[in-house]
């Protein structure tokens, strides 16, 4: 660490001297340019050093926004192909995540784009809990599903988490969702960090595993958001916005520490089955994922907010998706709009090049190509997966109890 830490400063030291070596010469040469040409004189082609633009003249970089010249297809999807389960929702009376949704708004959403249910990951436990079965999953049968959170604040007491549990489980819960704070900032009643693989937590892993509750859960995030902000920075634009999701250097594990104490509850727990949201918060290296679902059988995946890495290396990404055809699910967890939906379809259905996903270019400065699965995969990555998770017979059953 100590030796990535000189190597750092030892680059970056040689990078600036480069630069202000460059600001010499570019000064130097603009002085002793020759006088620009006349209107009448020949337009020749110039193929001197390119000088460094005057500072009247350079562009911040949060406002570049060029238009791209190429021409390629466009194929417009308004529906997707087959009916939707999406499994990555925010929407309302979550504990951490405040977020409110109008869900009448959200069903004209869902009807207009072919997305049948969706779940509300978010739901908090005790009377929130109840609060958001009541106004989504009571007030509109088979369209939404809410899953319960986990109340840290009694970690020490067993008994009290197996009960919330079964409580949230025999009032409609259909599973639990873990929040990335776990790992990162939860700390117990000494103040200390807790683990994401603290054995105070076995209980509720085991029981919901007996009980058949699939525990959705966020561990890290973004390689990025892991990596210092400096003009290596993928994510750059992002961080610097939002410099309260970088975990660098502040205290907080490193990424593989995070992910290594999630797979150990992956691997002690083998009779229950956990979803690693965001494609297991890897997405920007496949292999390592694969390695992760060949080992872990009780591993699934969705694709929440990860289009940005995937979409840039669409031959690897179509062939994890066609070899794990049967443990991956739709999930979008971004602005819940006609146009974010349509996007992923777009990526999922089409072979379409180069085009905008949500967040581009804040996410990060590239663009995205489609998948084109084939209508095997998607159904199943759309619906039969998730309806299998949730303890769904059909799709159709969902059907027969919307509320349109």
């Amino acid at each position: 660490m100590v030796f990535d830490t000189f190597k750092y400063h030892f680059r970056e030291t040689g990078w600036r001297i480069k630069k202000l070596l460059r600001y010499v010469l570019a000064h130097i040469g603009r002085r002793a340019s020759p006088p620009v040409a006349g209107a009448n004189d020949a337009a020749g082609i110039g193929y001197s050093y390119s000088r460094l633009a005057p500072a009247r003249d350079q562009l911040l970089l949060r406002d570049f926004a060029p238009d791209s010249m190429l021409r390629v297809g466009t194929t417009e999807v308004r529906r997707a192909r087959f009916p939707v389960i999406d499994v990555h929702c925010h929407l309302n009376d979550g504990i951490v995540m405040q977020r409110a949704v109008n869900p009448e708004k959200f069903i004209r959403v869902m009807n207009e784009t072919n997305v049948k249910a969706a779940i509300n990951l978010t739901g908090g436990w005790g009377k929130r809990l109840r609060s958001s079965l009541d106004h989504l999953a009571g007030a509109f049968p088979g369209r939404f599903f809410v899953f319960t959170q986990i109340d840290y604040t009694h970690l020490d007491e067993p008994n009290y988490l197996v009960e919330l549990l079964d409580q949230a489980r025999m009032a409609g819960a259909k599973g639990v969702k873990v929040l990335k704070d776990l790992g990162l900032s939860v700390r117990d009643r000494f103040g200390k960090l807790v683990r994401i693989d603290d054995p105070r937590l076995d209980c509720v892993w085991e029981k919901a595993g007996q009980w058949g509750l699939p525990v959705a859960i966020h561990a890290a995030d973004p390689d990025a958001f892991f990596a210092r902000v400096d003009r290596h920075n993928e994510r750059y634009q992002q961080l610097v916005v939002h410099p309260d999701w970088s975990f660098f250097g502040r205290g907080f594990p490193e990424k593989v520490e995070l992910l290594t104490q999630r797979n150990n509850v992956f691997e002690r727990h083998p009779g229950t089955r956990f979803w690693g949201l965001h494609m297991a918060n890897r997405a920007e290296d496949l292999d390592q994922v694969t390695e992760w679902m060949e080992k872990y059988p009780n591993l699934l995946v969705e694709l929440g907010g990860r289009i940005a890495e995937l979409g840039r290396q669409p031959r690897r990404a179509s062939r994890f998706l066609r070899q794990f055809q049967d443990r991956v699910m739709f999930g979008m967890d971004t602005k819940l709009t006609v146009d974010c939906y349509r996007t992923y379809f777009r990526f999922l259905e089409t072979e379409d090049e180069f085009f905008d996903y949500p967040g581009y270019p804040w996410m990060g400065s590239w663009k995205i190509y489609g998948l084109g699965l084939s209508d095997e995969v998607l159904q199943k990555l759309y619906h039969e997966n998730a309806a299998r998770e949730l303890g769904l017979a059909t799709l159709e059953s969902i059907s027969r109890n919307a509320v349109a």
